[in-house]
């Protein structure tokens, strides 16, 4: 078996993402890989049915397609990971586990979370809290900059301690 880190996905490789999933797909085939082949499969076939573009056919009914490769963004893979592994938390709690190799696998191609003292930091440098009836209104200025890179949990902790 391969070395796992040789999988995953960093926003400074300068690679698109689905460019990363579809080279290591091919690598796990040659390596036999089975976790890793089968976690990118499962995770690409999610793709035609999660991220689509809204048509209009020319009866006027309002559809979608699948977006082809060059117009699939990292964001809309990240939220697809993201899904496939909130569904997998969900399989593994309820089976009374941990993690497993396959979740592993799928957060490897997630970006790197801000971590509490990086937004802590950001939000005092950037944020006037005292524009705000409540700290909590500044969370939507704070997601927007960190975008999917920062947990609303951790942001609401962040907020919550600077309000007290």
């Amino acid at each position: 078996m391969s070395e796992p880190a040789a999988y995953g996905w960093s926003e400074t490789s300068g690679i698109p993402l689905l460019t990363k999933l579809r080279a290591d797909l091919k690598a796990a085939m040659l390596s036999r890989n089975e976790p890793v082949k089968g976690a990118i499969r499962i995770l690409i076939s999610e793709f035609p049915t999660r991220i689509t573009l809204p048509i209009t056919l020319e009866n006027g009914k309002k559809s979608s397609r699948p977006k082809r490769d060059d117009e699939i963004s990292n964001d809309e893979i990240i939220s697809v990971i993201l899904g496939l592994c909130k569904s997998e938390k969900q399989t593994l709690e309820f089976a009374g586990q941990e993690s497993s190799e396959y979740l592993q696998i799928l957060e490897s191609y997630l970006p790197r979370m801000a971590g509490e003292d990086e937004i802590l930091a950001w939000t005092r440098a950037n944020i006037d809290l005292s524009q705000f009836k409540t700290p909590m209104q500044a969370m939507g200025t704070i997601m927007k900059h960190f975008g999917k890179g920062a947990d609303g949990n951790m942001v609401k902790k962040v907020l919550s301690s600077l309000a007290g």
